[in-house]
């Protein structure tokens, strides 16, 4: 199943006064705009055009997919409270739009969100576009409208760019997907990890797996061909074996999508040293507040993160309350996403440990359930935590994209777990400082890694 973002607005120069109204249609998938609507309606409320954009965009929506699911984001609280049932709606003028606007698609294909304002800037323009255009005596003409290009430039993130958060595939992987799957014949694409040698601690070998998150639409069906990963020591109970298959499984709705982001850089980050749980606790350096600027302003593009959840550890706090300020969203400390305690390793260099526990060091390299000098935690442990954590987020963000700030081991853990990658996995990725990975969860137990370890937010 498809999914769409609807964004839409309305204003009026008077209140009631001239009016108009925009909306936008999204392919929450791959970030690309499908339509646009803008019309001027002449005189009306605020309240009556944003309602009258919220139309013109659901129609749309329905125009280009009847069955896909439709997220509506709008900078009008009332109208997104009106229409998720929680606020009555009293005004004569409002109640026949909103009972039209419910007839639309199904109750159960649209969901409501508020953003704030400056997050809706594409569907503002289209509104004011419209309005323009009926002072001047004419309709709009979208062959004219700046409308996308006037909101990128002002950093609106209604066009969520493809790159892999909010499960977002690749754009041209995600088009070919759906060109195929339109043709009835599916297929599933997957990326390959760049090989990388263990090195320091916060960068290197030790902070492991992640599980990918992804996308919806054509994506539901790859989720169903990819098997349920074993982590062995990291399930508690024997798993049945889910079905795979294009068409063995029934329609699963929209997955619950991990946006996975390592911290930015601390000053223990660029000297490759051991940073666990069981360390100093450093905070950000400088570069890694400027990368995580970066980050949220990438994220923010895309605009479809709808939680936030953090490791408890400085790095990750700071990183998350970076980009939560800029996407207006609030910071959950989730425990199960901390660090691996690396014990008497903590804030050595690789070439350090390797001089002073040789022994240890060939031991943990060699078997998962090896625990660094002095009691830190084995990689089998840190998988038995993220696994219980991984299945415990999955339930509770169903459907949800929720951006996990973390650390190299869990990230790593939950890619191996999901790929159904051997321990040894975890010394073959490369996982930079504030890069994003993500991963798709579907109802059947199927997982499917949708990126890896890009940095393109970081390029000047």
């Amino acid at each position: 199943m498809r999914e769409f973002i609807v964004e839409a607005d309305g204003g009026s120069r008077g209140n009631p006064g001239p009016a108009g109204y925009g909306s936008v249609v999204i392919d929450a998938t791959t970030g690309e705009t499908l339509a646009e609507r803008a019309e001027f309606i002449g005189v009306a409320t605020n309240n009556v055009a944003e309602y009258r954009g919220l139309l013109a965009g659901l129609r749309a929506a329905r125009e280009l997919d009847p069955s896909a699911r439709v997220r509506v984001r709008m900078d009008s609280k009332l109208v997104v409270e009106q229409m998720s049932g929680r606020w009555k709606i009293k005004h004569p003028d409002m109640k026949p739009l909103a009972a039209e606007a419910a007839r639309v698609l199904p109750p159960g294909q649209v969901t409501y969100e508020w953003i704030p304002r400056e997050q809706n800037k594409h569907a503002d323009r289209l509104a004011n576009e419209a309005m323009d255009a009926g002072k001047r005596g004419e309709q709009w003409n979208e062959g004219a409208s700046r409308a996308a290009l006037d909101a990128r430039s002002a950093g609106a993130p209604s066009a969520p760019e493809p790159s892999g958060p909010p499960g977002d595939a690749v754009a041209g992987a995600a088009k070919a997907r759906e060109a195929l799957s339109r043709a009835a014949a599916e297929r599933t694409t997957g990326g390959a990890a760049e090989a990388s040698l263990p090195g320091g601690a916060e960068r290197t070998v030790a902070e492991a797996v992640a599980k990918p998150g992804a996308n919806t639409g054509d994506d539901v069906r790859a989720g169903r061909a990819v098997a349920l990963s074993t982590a062995g020591a990291a399930t508690s109970a024997p798993a049945a074996a889910p079905t795979v298959g294009w068409g063995a499984a029934p329609d699963l709705g929209a997955p619950a999508t991990f946006v996975l982001l390592r911290h930015g850089e601390t000053p223990l980050t660029p000297q490759k040293r051991f940073s666990g749980s069981g360390g100093t606790d450093p905070s950000l350096s400088d570069v890694g507040r400027g990368q995580a600027e970066r980050v949220a302003a990438a994220l923010a593009r895309r605009g479809t993160v709808q939680h936030i959840l953090a490791s408890p550890l400085a790095r990750t706090r700071e990183t998350a309350g970076i980009v939560a300020a800029r996407l207006g969203l609030e910071v959950t400390v989730e425990d199960g996403l901390i660090e691996t305690d690396f014990g008497a390793w903590e804030g050595l260099t690789f070439g350090e440990v390797r001089e002073r526990h040789p022994d240890d060091l060939n031991a943990w390299l060699a078997d998962p359930e090896a625990e660094p000098t002095g009691g830190g935690e084995s990689f089998a442990a840190t998988a038995v935590r993220i696994a219980a954590a991984r299945d415990r987020l999955v339930a509770a963000y169903a459907g949800r994209t929720v951006l996990l700030v973390t650390h190299v081991t869990p990230i790593k853990t939950l890619v191996r777990l999901a790929l159904g990658a051997p321990p040894e996995s975890l010394f073959r990725m490369e996982l930079s400082a504030a890069s994003l990975s993500a991963v798709a969860y579907y109802a059947d137990g199927n997982a499917s890694v949708r990126l890896f370890n890009d940095t393109s937010h970081l390029r000047p």
